[in-house]
């Protein structure tokens, strides 16, 4: 599923999901190093658990952040 953020600096977060499992995320635009090392923790890890640690996160004076918005992609695809 490939998520179009909102408020946040990151274009699109491209997610792959397999049996309730985050198989891949990938974020465009944003802050490299940082998405990248989030890309890369919640890989392997279930989807509501990565909601979870990730939800209502927000960056500086944003009401959001990217993994917070990783979240709001999660929760679609899982329907939630």
């Amino acid at each position: 599923m490939i998520y179009q953020p909102k408020g946040v600096c990151s274009n699109t977060i491209d997610v792959q999901v397999e049996d309730g499992v985050i198989k891949s995320v990938k974020f465009t635009g944003g802050c490299n190093g940082n998405l990248q090392g989030i890309s890369r923790l919640v890989a392997g890890m279930k989807v509501e658990d990565a909601i979870d640690r990730l939800k209502g996160i927000k960056c500086g004076f944003k009401s959001t952040s990217c993994p917070d918005q990783l979240a709001c992609a999660l929760q679609e695809i899982i329907g939630d």
